[in-house]
C-alpha cells in the first residue's frame, strides 16, 4: 500500500491548536505543521521572509508544503513569496475569516466595520499579545489611539467545552471590557474552518 506524500503545513501560531486538531480529527498522519509566532501580527513584516524561509527548507524534506495564514497585515508581501514559490494559502484575508467562513464573516463586517475580533487564542493570550503587545498596559492612552474607531468586540467560540467555554466566556468580557467597548458571542465551532482548510486540500492523501 502507498503512503501518502509528507505535507508539511507552515501556519500562523494563532491557528496552531484548531489545526492540530483538525488533523487528529480526519487521522492526517502524513501532515506536519510548524508555526511562526502568533505575535508577529504586531510586527507583520517578519511573516513574509520567515515564511519564505521555511518553504526553503522544507522542498528538502517534503513532498507538498501549503501555507495556514491569511495576508496577516503583510500588504500582499506574503502572496508575491508565495506566487513566487507555488505554494498555496488559506483563502482571505485573516483567521477570522477562517474561522466564521467567509460569507458570514463578510456579512458580520458588513454590518459594522468597527468590529474587533477574539478567537479562542486570542481570549487566552489577550493580556500578553494585545495589552502587553501594543505596548497599552505601559501606555494606557494608546488605548483609545488603537481602538478610537472599533464599536464592538465579537467573539468567535471555536471551541464547545462547557468548562473551556465558561472560562472563555469570561476572559473575553474582560477583554472587552478593558477595550470599553460591548461584547458579541458567535459560535463557530471548527466547521468553517475545516472548510477552509480542504480549499487548499489539506485533507488530500
Amino acid at each position: 500500500m502507498n503512503q501518502p506524500a509528507r505535507t508539511l503545513v507552515i501556519a500562523c501560531g494563532a491557528i496552531a491548536h484548531e489545526l492540530v486538531a483538525v488533523i487528529r480529527q480526519n487521522r492526517l498522519s502524513h501532515i506536519d505543521v510548524q508555526c511562526l509566532p502568533a505575535e508577529w501580527h504586531n510586527t507583520p513584516q517578519r511573516i513574509a521572509p520567515a515564511v519564505e524561509q521555511k518553504i526553503v527548507d522544507a522542498r528538502k524534506t517534503h513532498d507538498h508544503i501549503l501555507v495556514a495564514y491569511g495576508d496577516c497585515g503583510t500588504g500582499g508581501l506574503l502572496d508575491k513569496v508565495l506566487d513566487q514559490q507555488g505554494i498555496e494559502r488559506l483563502p482571505g484575508d485573516h483567521c477570522y475569516s477562517f474561522f466564521a467562513g467567509k460569507d458570514v464573516f463578510d456579512a458580520m463586517a458588513e454590518q459594522e466595520l468597527g468590529t474587533f475580533y477574539l478567537t479562542d487564542y486570542l481570549v487566552d493570550n489577550f493580556k500578553r499579545l494585545i495589552l502587553d503587545g501594543l505596548g497599552i498596559t505601559r501606555y494606557p492612552e494608546l488605548k483609545d489611539q488603537y481602538f478610537a474607531h472599533y464599536t464592538r468586540v465579537v467573539y468567535l467560540v471555536q471551541s464547545d467545552a462547557a468548562e473551556q467555554l465558561a472560562r472563555r466566556r469570561s476572559a473575553a468580557e474582560q477583554a472587552a471590557a478593558s477595550l470599553g467597548l460591548p461584547l458579541q458571542f458567535h459560535v463557530t465551532g471548527l466547521q468553517p474552518f475545516e472548510h477552509s482548510l480542504r480549499g487548499i486540500r489539506i485533507a488530500a492523501a
